[in-house]
């Protein structure tokens, strides 16, 4: 398999530093990984809920977070939004 580079002309200036150096191998051995978002103090429950067309139209209309629009005025139709 090839690699996919072209030669860099010979009066390019890099000043990106080696990564491969050992300081920088240590740095990354030593990084903390997180993966994903941290999780909320509330976190809420995946279920399964059957909506009309009519009403899964006018939310999604609204774009992305339509889903978190849903909850937001279920919560105020049962009085549990304490903003």
């Amino acid at each position: 398999m090839t690699e996919n580079r072209k030669p860099m002309p010979p009066d390019f200036d890099d000043d990106a530093p080696d990564l491969s150096a050992p300081e920088w191998q240590e740095k990354f051995t030593k990084a903390k990984v997180q993966r994903g978002r941290p999780k909320a103090a509330r976190t809420k429950v995946s279920t399964t809920i059957r909506l009309s067309p009519e009403v899964l139209e006018h939310f999604r209309a609204g774009g992305p977070g339509w889903q978190s629009r849903i909850d937001e005025t279920l919560r105020k139709a049962v009085r549990l939004d304490r903003r």
